[in-house]
């Protein structure tokens, strides 16, 4: 127990009603605004606490300030007239509401933030000027740890006035050029610093003109992460983008209208969450729906790089790039008990998109310079796919991918399906030269489910109707089979691909279902064990 700590912790107020910057910052005599607390020297223990229900304007500084494991420094709120409504930071004309750089052990907690008045008006800088809700960095070459955000809600962060437009070259851009509003940044671009064991729960983001929850570092260079039960949506990015992390649990949360274009000044173009040079990630038990974008914009995707990226237990729905993208230089990831609902439906050429929507895409883009290569054992078993009549199934596999498993899948194609070029090269074009690819034991709805043009063998598949409960609904149990003697125990246990000497390090078998039903014997077919 740090007794210096406890003897040291203060709890400062904030109240613009009754406040004054002369205060002693008690609750008796309150400070006004968030300048009286940038000028304080925090320690471990102490608390900031916002009047609920009050507004407050300014950007909240935390630079090199450390709390300790048991006293946390904490940012958070207090009943102020029985009012129990969250207080509100406007970063006003600041370019963040809470800036929080070089600081271990820091909780922010019950806030609101957001971001009305314009940066700029209408100045088109760089991607680098950025404007965030909540900014976290390291830019020093140490180890810091323990942020925590809890039950924090961000949205209408912009950087430009409402008549700035973007262009369609802009959207088409890999992740934007131009200055844009984010909900909250972690960046370390340090060679040797580290951020680790961050938490975000509870905590909605909506409304932002790029993504919603965003990570960028290193290779590992942010470490033990846990984004939990959060709500993203109409962000005009990604929702949630993860870059360097490693060792990651993102579970529970629904993201829904993704690259949104409600705004003239969002970037239009997004997936619900993606990877790109992170290492073991667990995405599981979400919902991800309406992405929408002229190019990638999949429920989840996995962009190059990664290794141990393991999709599972999710309901995707409705996003216009489609269900399953692994790019390349990607090794051991997986997509496993999801269930799909007409993901895949954007169409080349149409409304400005440059890339076909896919059911399933394994591409060897690696950069565009870069010789395509991979990916490496793609694991892709025990899902539920359904895609109506009025869309057209579509699958892309780049001839440099090595080592593809499909087993246990149940394509419900109500139309026939198609094999199209990957988009990101011109070789990527089709799967002649692809080495090592088990595609086994899986149902369709009918027999040209699976691309006659597709030169993978498709082994012991099998046709039949499984009966879902309700095709076409959004609950996970819509897609509960009726017709069980098509599925139960018409599984195989999955093996590790050919030459894999890896499989999945979580283990390739599971021992629930989406439901989580207990597997029970040889496992049914479909992301969903009959009882």
């Amino acid at each position: 127990m740090c007794i210096a700590c406890t003897a040291k912790a203060t709890t400062y107020y904030v109240n613009n009603t009754i406040g004054k910057n002369t205060n002693k910052g008690t609750e008796a005599l309150p400070f006004k605004t968030i300048e009286a607390i940038n000028q304080l020297s925090l320690t471990g223990g102490d608390s900031i606490l916002f009047a609920s229900g009050q507004q407050f304007i300014g950007m909240l500084l935390l630079q090199n300030v450390k709390g300790t494991a048991n006293h946390p420094i904490v940012i958070a709120k207090y009943i102020y007239k029985n009012s129990n409504e969250n207080p509100k930071i406007d970063a006003g004309e600041n370019l963040n509401a809470i800036f929080v750089e070089n600081c271990s052990f820091i909780k922010i907690q019950d806030i609101e933030l957001t971001a009305t008045v314009p940066y700029t008006n209408n100045t088109v800088l760089s991607k680098d000027a950025m404007r965030c809700g909540i900014l976290v960095k390291v830019t020093t070459e140490e180890a810091f740890e323990n942020i925590e955000i809890d039950n924090v809600k961000v949205h209408d962060v912009f950087f430009n006035s409402p008549e700035f437009v973007r262009s369609a070259a802009e959207t088409k851009t890999a992740n934007g050029t131009q200055s844009y509003g984010w909900g909250i940044r972690f960046i370390n671009n340090t060679k040797t610093g580290v951020l680790s064991n961050i938490k975000v729960n509870r905590t909605e983001i909506w409304n932002v003109c790029h993504t919603g929850l965003k990570f960028t570092a290193t290779k590992k260079g942010i470490k033990q992460v846990e984004i939990a039960y959060c709500k993203v949506y109409e962000t005009g990015g990604p929702g949630m983008q993860f870059s360097g992390v490693s060792n990651a649990h993102i579970h529970h949360n629904n993201i829904h209208h993704s690259g949104s274009t409600k705004d003239s000044r969002n970037w239009g173009r997004g997936s619900g969450l993606w990877t790109w040079s992170c290492s073991d990630i667990l995405i599981e038990k979400n919902r991800f729906e309406n992405a929408n974008g002229p190019g990638d914009s999949a429920g989840v995707h996995i962009d190059y790089n990664c290794n141990d990226v393991v999709v599972q237990y999710n309901f995707s729905a409705n996003n216009a790039g489609g269900f399953c993208e692994i790019l390349g230089n990607n090794y051991n990831c997986a997509y496993r008990y999801n269930i799909s609902v007409n993901d895949g439906f954007r169409i080349k050429g149409e409304n400005g998109a440059f890339q076909e929507g896919k059911t399933f895409w394994l591409s060897g883009y690696q950069g565009n310079d870069k010789k395509n290569v991979g990916p490496y054992n793609s694991y892709f078993y025990n899902n539920t796919i359904y895609v109506s009549k009025n869309i057209t199934p579509k699958f892309a596999i780049s001839s440099s991918a090595r080592g593809i498993l499909m087993m246990n899948n149940i394509f419900y194609f109500e139309a026939a399906a198609q094999m199209v070029k990957g988009d990101q090269k011109k070789q990527e074009i089709d799967a002649e030269n692809v080495s090592n690819a088990w595609v086994n034991n899986n149902l369709f709805l009918h027999a040209n489910n699976w691309p006659s043009e597709l030169s993978i063998e498709n082994k012991n598949f099998k046709i039949g109707d499984v009966v879902f409960a309700k095709k076409g609904g959004l609950q996970l149990n819509d897609y509960l089979p009726t017709n069980t003697q098509l599925i139960t125990d018409k599984g195989i246990n999955i093996q590790p691909i050919q030459n894999d000497l890896i499989g999945l390090k979580i283990g390739l078998k599971v021992e629930k279902d989406i439901l989580g039903n207990p597997i029970k014997g040889k496992p049914d077919l479909g992301a969903i064990e009959i009882q």
